[in-house]
């Protein structure tokens, strides 16, 4: 299934392929009973979902914590790629938002998040007095992922679909209640022997290691040495797409991988259309790496060149790539701006986005602009990854030494500045480093940037301070991603003077004492004062 975006920090949705909630040669049409009618009826799908949100919350701990996802130095708790979406999961606010999560991690998708999915469909449908609207292609969409996937479940699992699936009013001789029966009664009998394994080579080893959960954790060599196997020939489309995909999802900055990416575009470009070619530039822009191939650049340009009013949305999509790279080429950034450009919602906060670099990053362009009517706040709310791991961020004891440091009237959390980047923390100072109470100032330097800052009237200056979490960096932990790094760019030329704490210092101060120690240095390193001799 393709993989659907709907917030920035990922990238914008693509088209998916219509998928029909039915068994092979079935069709379904709604009928009395159907799902919808169940679930919007008054009295009937009330004793259903009432029973549905009595069942106790589904429990992660089948899968072993240490089998997925990274372990912080020293053992101790984390959070990883399956915990990380159940939490998502259990966090969504529709039908739509479900679905979405699961078709867009098909990686990180196990059994267990389709019963988490199933009894959040219950609470959405069941826990308001007005339940939120659910389209039927919706439900299709979602039956359709778990019978595509039952046959991997185990019996556990199968039991307790079916349970949830016959309370939510799935139709009992509906696909999807049909193939969790007959996958019931499979298991009744025993297994035939698994048949030998196929001998891969080359790009279908690539291939196979890339769908293989085991190399989650340290795939680097086992993908390098598959790759240098690989004939020329092997090295398909698909292949390399998969491996662009595994290297973003992963956070996988290597040097080798990413240089054969480039290569490989190069060499095909003639047979590339810009949907294969957002997939391949992907990791660049997540990764913050610009090869060193020589003709990477001028190909892209080509090929936007070319397919542009094809494809506004892959053009979009490369184009985001670039702009984390500082590559924006002006010709392809006259097209996306002209007044034919589709502006959903999702378009128009990604045009935002670009025209926001254009603005701060290109002073040469004199081309088209995205109209001031149709921009949007860009990250009007912390990122995704933010929320979905706030349990083991350091942003509420920071919170609560700047509290205990400086006092609560002294600095804002998450506070959103034009032209909508959401920051960490964000403090007022006076000339002489006073930190000023915020209500007693606007908290927004003005944009666009002045083209003279020194002359405006307002003396402060905006410090952020800016949490570098582990998730913020590639893999290695050295280097920021693409849009943690476009964030900070962008804030510091709009005047904010930023102030990093990066995660090592963050993970080595043991208790709140010794984190206000290290945020008065921090602050104090900056001529910053507060207090009674503060002001």
């Amino acid at each position: 299934m393709r993989r659907p975006r709907g917030e920035p920090g990922s990238r914008a949705p693509r088209p998916t392929e219509g998928a029909i909630c039915a068994g092979p040669g079935e069709s379904w049409s709604p009928s009395p009973n159907s799902m919808l009618r169940v679930l919007l009826s008054a009295q009937a799908s009330s004793a259903r979902l009432s029973g549905l949100l009595l069942l106790p919350p589904v429990q992660p701990y089948c899968l072993g914590p240490s089998k997925w996802g990274d372990r912080p130095p020293g053992g101790g708790s984390h959070v990883g790629p399956v915990q990380g979406l159940q939490r998502l999961l259990e966090q969504a606010r529709s039908p739509g938002e479900l679905l979405r999560w699961l078709g867009q991690n098909p990686t990180k998708v196990h059994a267990h998040h389709y019963l988490v999915a199933l009894r959040r469909l219950g609470q959405l449908l069941g826990s308001q007095p007005r339940p939120p609207p659910v389209e039927q292609a919706t439900l299709q969409d979602l039956s359709q992922l778990i019978i595509r996937n039952c046959p991997s479940f185990d019996i556990h699992t199968i039991h307790v679909c079916l349970h949830l699936a016959v309370l939510l009013g799935f139709p009992s001789d509906g696909p999807l209640v049909r193939a969790l029966e007959q996958e019931r009664r499979c298991r009744l009998h025993s297994k035939p022997p698994p048949s030998p394994q196929p001998v891969l080579h080359g790009g279908q080893r690539l291939e196979a290691a890339l769908s293989c959960p085991r190399f989650l954790r340290h795939p680097q060599q086992h993908l390098i040495r598959s790759l240098a196997e690989a004939r020329p020939e092997e090295l398909t489309p698909q292949v390399m797409v998969l491996l662009a995909q595994h290297l973003a999802r992963h956070r996988l900055r290597e040097p080798q991988l990413l240089e054969a990416i480039a290569h490989f575009l190069v060499v095909q470009e003639a047979q590339l259309n810009s949907k294969v070619v957002q997939k391949l530039v992907l990791p660049f822009g997540r990764l913050n790496y610009l090869p060193l191939e020589e003709q990477f650049m001028p190909c892209l340009e080509r090929i936007l060149a070319r397919e542009a009013g094809v494809a506004p949305l892959a053009t979009v999509n490369i184009l985001m790539s670039l702009c984390q790279l500082r590559c924006l080429p002006f010709r392809a950034l006259r097209f996306v701006f002209s007044p034919g450009t589709p502006h959903a919602l999702i378009m128009r906060r990604y045009l935002s986005l670009l025209d926001t670099a254009v603005e701060l990053e290109l002073p040469g362009y004199r081309g088209p602009r995205l109209p001031r009517r149709q921009q949007v706040p860009i990250f009007p709310q912390p990122l995704i990854t933010d929320r979905a791991r706030c349990k083991y961020s350091h942003k509420d004891i920071v919170a609560e030494g700047l509290r205990q440091l400086l006092g609560e009237e002294k600095y804002r959390q998450d506070l959103t500045v034009p032209p909508g980047y959401c920051t960490d923390f964000l403090l007022c100072v006076s000339s002489s480093g006073a930190v000023l109470p915020v209500r007693t100032q606007d908290p927004f330097l003005p944009y666009p940037p002045r083209s003279c800052p020194h002359a405006t009237q307002d003396p402060a200056q905006r410090v952020v301070l800016t949490l570098r979490e582990r998730w913020h960096f590639c893999r290695d932990g050295r280097v920021l991603l693409g849009s943690r790094a476009l964030r900070e760019r962008h804030l510091g030329l709009m005047g904010y003077q930023l102030l990093p704490l990066p995660f090592e210092e963050l993970e080595s101060q043991r208790g709140l004492p010794q984190l206000k120690s290290y945020l008065r240095q921090k602050l104090q390193a900056l001529g910053l004062r507060w207090g009674p001799e503060g002001g």
